[in-house]
């Protein structure tokens, strides 16, 4: 302890000498850090940054060219596209020759069936399972047939202004009136299905993976509501039937 405040009482008489500028001082008994550490590492975390802009820079300038590339070859090949089915529909039809038959036949019979069978994966008709099913098949096919009339929903935005969107405290009850030509096409969609019920029938796709549990179409029929309703309480009377561990 004596010898730490000798030293800094030797350091304080030394600047306070007559002629000594406190630049010039060194601090006795301790050392000084080299310059060179200080500066090395300012100029690696530099050079890092500046690394990591030019990366930066890199990536923008590569993403700019893909945008322009695909601004100049997209509108190229679907033209070319266009312009080749253009061609082959004229040439079909300068033959007398049905574009659809002639698009096909270039198409082979293992991917004719690998199509099929991942249509029908994709959206297996199961019939009729239940009424809620119905009803959430009936308005999907409903939805799609509808097409967007812009022209009407600019002449309703022009009219309503910022009523077109309604916010949680607009009232919307009674504010809305159909158009003649909506419920007409509305009668004629609702007539159209009613003919299309009456003649519609059509036997159901035999799937192989089901469970042959019935004798004829009738038993077939019965044991699937019998299915819907009991399923639940016999599949372990079932399965233990099939194992032939049954009490």
């Amino acid at each position: 302890m004596a010898s730490s405040t000798k030293l800094i009482m030797a350091s304080i008489d030394t600047m306070n000498a007559p002629g000594t500028s406190t630049s010039t001082v060194k601090h006795v008994g301790v050392k000084s850090k080299p310059s060179g550490a200080s500066s090395s590492g300012s100029s690696t975390k530099t050079a890092a940054q500046k690394k990591f802009g030019r990366m930066i820079k890199l990536r923008e300038l590569q993403l700019k060219r893909v945008i322009q590339v695909s601004f100049i070859l997209i509108p190229l090949i679907l033209n070319a596209d266009s312009t080749m089915i253009l061609d082959t529909v004229q040439a079909a039809e300068a033959k007398g020759e049905d574009y659809d038959r002639v698009k096909v036949m270039d198409v082979t019979a293992e991917d004719a069936d690998r199509w099929e069978r991942k249509k029908k994966r994709k959206n297996p008709d199961q019939g009729f399972s239940d009424y809620e099913q119905a009803s959430y098949r009936q308005y999907q096919r409903l939805t799609k047939q509808m097409k967007p009339d812009m022209a009407e929903y600019g002449h309703k935005k022009d009219k309503m202004g910022t009523d077109m969107y309604p916010s949680v405290d607009s009232l919307m009850q009674g504010t809305h009136k159909d158009s003649e030509e909506g419920i007409n096409r509305m009668v004629a969609d609702l007539e159209k299905q009613i003919e299309k019920r009456s003649k519609y029938s059509r036997r159901r796709a035999f799937n192989e993976e089901d469970d042959i549990d019935y004798i004829n179409e009738r038993n077939m029929r019965f044991n699937k509501k019998i299915e819907r309703f009991y399923g639940k309480y016999t599949t372990e009377i079932k399965q233990n039937l099939e194992r032939g561990t049954a009490v």
